[in-house]
């Protein structure tokens, strides 16, 4: 499917022949991050047109890639431009790596060799981190997630998903999956714990030992994260223990027996010594655990991962989750008492594990992308046990996922810079996780593929997506020009608006989410404007949106908008009520339109989708913003009964369905039907009948027409 840039390639190309200069690149051979930092430079030059010596002499120009950890920081480094030598200096490898793909980066962006400006760079936050999800054994059984199983497998993939993390500053790669025990190794002591033949064994683990290698060379850490008390089918089967604690069981019992304690501990063990280029693992006391009470769990956790991972041959990382259940089933929730627990537990580690203890809690629980403001973690309110007094051996690292969007293209700078500055600073902050739990950014299988397209992969599509998280998170007064430079570079100057027009248009998704609670993963998926309500995820009618409590304590209901001005009331102009919320959608969104309008995307199909995009989140704002409309008339029609309210509501939801029209308009003829997780709806069990599409939900957008003529 991909096309390389090839006009924007031929122009720079073009542009840069005078200045096309015979370069020698001196670097530690001997340095894996070195070699490929040089070798990703080397390609860039050659690129541009520059002529790439393989012997020092004859240069033109040098380009000097070195260390001085004296003078610089972790992953900070310096380009300092003398005469004809461009120095590359760096704090350590992965600062090296950052500072080749910065000038890179001038140097895609048109600047020559001789124009090179003196810079320096340093990070602002120490962990910066995907979770991914790994297609086998993963936590939800769903199609959407098994169609991803080939892609994962290939290293081709993992080289270029790999590639995307450091170019955008990414640090930390952490694979989740229920029991990654199975894939790594044979156990030792317990072979029947393998599905495997040999040959099938051999190819797991020189894949596991090939990414982790990759991730090595260029400069990240690596995790593996699994839930907790799992084991394989085949284990349990041939002990008679561990009854359903194998995929795609989650919420079960924990099994406690002997035997797979010692099973589970000395798996992780042979893992950590397997592995050498692993970093850590990452634990969970949450599924797997029901009928356990919390302090049962953490000393579980303590004598069996706890224990494996001391008694490896080498000191290792520590992930560790929190909070999960206060109670004994595996349902979420919040309680001082766990969080005294758990933080004592973790401090009676001191230093035993390399560095810091990361600490992951859940922003917003599953859905991040809403307010920046911190309303709740996995199960509620978080108290202030985990900061008070402040930790000296761990640190809190904020996972935002997405659960909800995953075809439509996302950018809001403003968004992460406001997010960073309000949980990002504190002392006791380490850093954050990117991801999701019901998508895995692998296979494209959105694309209608009669269009040659450049990008062969999902997570390429959302390219602005992990460039402005990593980069953000490395430097949050990393410029916009830099993200605009990034279209410019892509597809000309044909893109000078994009950057701006994703900011307005994709905020849609933050306001809806900020408006509307969510809890666990399939209670919101923004994109669709599907929720969870009561045991099925469907189409947010206008009847849910009118009663439905708000993320962002700051936004106001319909129903409480209605009944605050019916009783005579009024609201604070800090106060987001639906009418300011859907004149804000309407400003923004025809903006958007307006800076799109006039692109032709004619000749290029990958300009087109990002378009189209911006597009598709226009008219899901401008759907909202009449909804809210129709909603405050409809509402108030209720309350008094004036005729002219509901004739509003109607012509308001008729709106609102006309703009659904568009989006489908826009959407259908590029985008395929999607397999979508949230559609297991309340069930633990997979669901096969879990195509989504806007136009496949349209019939449901129509009755909020419907029940508006009817209303009474």
């Amino acid at each position: 499917m991909r096309k390389p840039y090839l006009e924007l390639l031929f122009c720079l190309i073009f542009a840069s022949h005078a200045f096309a200069e015979k370069v020698y690149l001196l670097h530690d051979a001997d340095s894996p991050q070195a070699s490929y930092a040089a070798g990703k430079l080397a390609n860039a030059l050659a690129e541009l047109n520059h002529v790439v010596l393989e012997q020092r002499g004859g240069y033109e120009r040098l380009v000097s890639l070195g260390l001085n950890s004296e003078r610089l920081g972790p992953e900070s480094f310096q380009i300092i431009p003398e005469g004809k030598v461009i120095t590359v200096l760096a704090g350590d490898d992965r600062g090296l790596i950052y500072g080749a793909y910065s000038l890179i980066e001038q140097l895609r962006n048109g600047t020559s060799l001789a124009a090179i400006p003196p810079s320096e760079e340093k990070p602002n936050l120490e962990f910066r981190g995907i979770k991914y999800n790994l297609p086998w054994e993963t936590y939800r059984p769903s199609s959407a997630l098994d169609q991803h199983y080939e892609t994962a497998r290939d290293p081709k993939y993992w080289a270029a998903f790999l590639d995307m993390m450091v170019e955008n500053r990414f640090n930390v790669i952490s694979l989740w999956n229920m029991n990654p025990f199975t894939y790594m190794v044979k156990p030792k002591n317990f072979p029947e714990a393998s599905p495997w033949t040999e040959e099938q064994q051999a190819e797991w683990e020189a894949l596991y030992r090939q990414i982790f290698r990759m991730a090595k060379e260029r400069g990240l850490d690596t995790y593996i994260v699994q839930w907790s008390i799992f084991t394989s089918e085949e284990f349990s089967k041939a002990h008679g223990i561990a009854e359903r604690n194998f995929y795609p069981h989650y919420y079960v019992p924990g099994d406690t027996s002997e035997l797979l304690r010692r099973y589970l501990r000395e798996s992780v063990t042979q893992i950590l010594n397997t592995y050498p280029d692993l970093d850590g693992i990452g634990i969970s006391h949450g599924e797997g655990m029901a009928g356990m009470t919390p302090l049962e769990r953490q000393k579980w956790m303590d004598d069996v991962m706890i224990a494996g991972m001391l008694d490896a041959d080498r000191k290792v990382k520590l992930i560790h989750r929190v909070p999960f259940s206060s109670g004994t089933s595996s349902d979420p929730g919040v309680s001082k008492d766990v969080e005294q627990v758990t933080r004592e537990a973790m401090e009676n580690l001191q230093d035993r594990f390399d560095g810091p203890i990361w600490v992951e809690m859940k922003f917003n629980w599953s859905h991040a992308h809403s307010t920046p403001k911190l309303v709740k973690v996995h199960g509620g309110k978080l108290g202030d046990t985990y900061f008070e007094p402040l930790p000296e051996n761990y640190k809190i690292t904020w996972q935002a996922r997405n659960e909800d969007f995953f075809c439509l293209r996302w950018g809001v700078p403003s968004f992460i810079r406001e997010h960073i500055a309000l949980n990002g600073k504190a002392s006791y902050v380490g850093g954050y996780f990117i991801g999701s739990e019901t998508y895995i950014p692998a296979l494209d299988y959105f694309t209608v593929s009669n269009q040659t397209v450049d990008w062969d992969y999902a997570f390429e599509r959302q390219w602005l997506f992990y460039k402005l998280w990593g980069r953000l998170l490395y430097d949050p007064e990393t410029p916009d020009s830099v993200f605009q430079d990034a279209f410019t570079y892509r597809y000309g100057d044909k893109a000078k608006n994009l950057l701006n027009a994703y900011s307005l248009a994709s905020s849609t998704q933050l306001r809806l989410a900020s408006l509307y609670d969510s809890r666990w993963d399939f209670t919101l998926y923004s994109e669709g404007f599907l929720a969870l309500q009561g045991e099925v995820t469907k189409y947010i009618g206008i009847d849910h949106l009118i009663s439905h409590p708000t993320m962002d304590p700051a936004y106001v209901s319909i129903s409480e908008y209605v009944e605050t001005l019916q009783s005579g009331g009024s609201f604070s102009v800090d106060r987001i009520t639906p009418l300011r919320l859907a004149a804000d959608l309407e400003r923004d969104n025809r903006e958007a339109l307006e800076l799109v309008s006039k692109i032709d995307t004619s000749d290029n199909a990958s300009l087109m989708y990002e378009v189209a995009d911006v597009k598709a989140w226009a008219h899901l704002g401008l759907h909202l913003a009449a909804k809210l409309r129709g909603g405050v008339a409809l509402q108030t029609y209720r309350e008094t009964g004036e005729q002219a309210q509901q004739r509003a509501a109607i012509q308001h939801l008729e709106s609102a369905l006309g703009e659904w029209d568009r989006l489908i308009e826009v959407t259908r003829p590029i985008y395929r039907d999607m397999r979508l997780t949230h559609y297991n709806h309340n069930s633990f069990d997979a669901n096969s009948d879990n195509l989504f599409h806007w136009a496949l939900i349209r019939d449901e957008v129509a009755q909020d027409v419907d029940l508006a003529r009817a209303a009474r």
